[in-house]
């Protein structure tokens, strides 16, 4: 499978600025991401949002879904997906009620990306619903003093083994040596900050040719 890039932000001013370079195959944001961007998590809200970012010619935004029951994340995310058919993936928990609510929207052909995964076990759950993708969070896991590289692996070959379609969406990466080694496991599809963006397209040795070039043009 290719390499996807994700743009993990709900800024719009982020969006403008990289999403026209044409490396990201998508967007993906949360409650978490809206809130610091001082962007509502509502439906009314997702409404007027989702059509920015999908402006940008994106194939994929991935929004999350919420509710305190089962009924109401459902509810959310046949919501959400309705904005935008086909382009959006619907978010949710990798626990019991987000489980329960996956089987419904896979059954709708809603795509699904269970988010929030610290064990290598949660990716048979993604599995055997059919999930789109799977998010583990590589930095939290190594927060936690464990090895989120050798986590995110073992995750990787549980689903090779399986011969599972399923992608994993490897998130919380915090340097760009991190999404080179993981590469190297084989895995492609990751999403990354503004900020983890400007550090993976910047080199000073890169910058100092490319100015050299420059100087040289000149008559």
């Amino acid at each position: 499978m290719a390499l996807r890039l994700f743009l993990d932000s709900a800024d719009p001013q982020a969006w403008q600025q990289w999403l026209p370079s044409g490396l990201f195959h998508g967007v993906t944001t949360n409650p978490t991401l809206l809130h610091r961007a001082g962007q509502p998590c509502s439906l009314e809200g997702l409404a007027q949002l989702a059509p920015v970012a999908l402006a940008h010619g994106i194939q994929e935004l991935h929004l999350q879904a919420w509710g305190p029951s089962a009924a109401d994340m459902l509810h959310c995310g046949r919501a959400l997906a309705a904005l935008a058919p086909g382009r959006i993936a619907v978010k949710l928990p990798v626990t019991p009620q987000g489980a329960a609510v996956a089987r419904h929207l896979v059954g709708d052909g809603i795509p699904i990306t269970f988010t929030a995964c610290y064990e290598p076990h949660q990716v048979l759950i993604a599995a055997a619903l059919g999930a789109a993708y799977i998010a583990p969070y590589l930095g939290r896991i190594n927060d936690q003093g464990r090895d989120g590289a050798a986590a995110v692996i073992a995750m990787q070959r549980s689903l090779s083994g399986l011969g599972s379609s399923v992608r994993l969406l490897v998130a919380s990466l915090r340097q760009p040596g991190e999404l080179s080694q993981l590469a190297a496991e084989g895995l492609n599809t990751f999403t990354i900050s503004a900020d983890l963006a400007a550090a993976l397209v910047h080199c000073d040795a890169t910058e100092a040719a490319s100015a050299q070039f420059e100087r040289d043009a000149q008559p």
